[in-house]
């Protein structure tokens, strides 16, 4: 059993340079589950015996309780998918977990990816409430601010991937809006 390398993570170089030039470092709360990159993109892991799919990245024995393969290799997974559920968080996570303070309640969103098949749970903008979303809508991957602290004297800001409404219409469905 065995994982390959992730995707060229020099793509998060461009805007980790960018973020450097203002100052600021931008890292991912979760190393190796997302790129930085200006179209980022979630990275999960594929099966190399029967194709399926799996997110977060790990290695190990394929999910698929009808395949004996043992070689997930890492793989770039959509931007793009549907609501398949939603809620919103009222409560701060409990310690390890971190939220910005204050904390503010937020929206999570399911996302079916639309090559995949799987189901991806992520935050969905500030802003965005659960009242915003609807079952089927359109959504495509971003990075926002978790938190931001400074470490080793640089402000540095720790991201997460967020899941957005999508296509043109997405505007206009936000704030109760149809």
């Amino acid at each position: 059993m065995s994982v390959s390398s992730a995707p060229d993570a020099s793509k998060n170089d461009v805007t980790k340079n960018d973020a450097k030039m203002s100052g600021v470092n931008r890292i991912p709360a979760v190393e190796g589950w997302f790129t930085l990159d200006q179209a980022p993109h979630l990275i999960g892991c594929r099966c190399s015996a029967c194709g399926t799919y799996v997110f977060p990245p790990r290695t190990g024995a394929c999910p698929n309780p009808n395949c004996d393969g043992e070689d997930l290799v890492s793989t770039p997974l959509s931007r793009v998918g549907t609501v398949w559920s939603y809620t919103e968080n009222q409560y701060a996570p409990p310690a390890p977990y971190r939220a910005a303070e204050p904390f503010e309640p937020y929206a999570l969103a399911a996302v079916q990816l639309d090559k995949e098949g799987i189901i991806v749970l992520g935050q969905v903008p500030k802003g965005i409430l659960a009242a915003d979303l609807k079952v089927g809508m359109p959504m495509q991957l971003e990075t926002d601010v978790l938190y931001r602290e400074v470490v080793d004297g640089v402000d540095t800001e720790f991201m997460v991937y967020v899941w957005a409404p999508a296509g043109p219409t997405a505007a206009r469905n936000i704030g109760g809006k149809s």
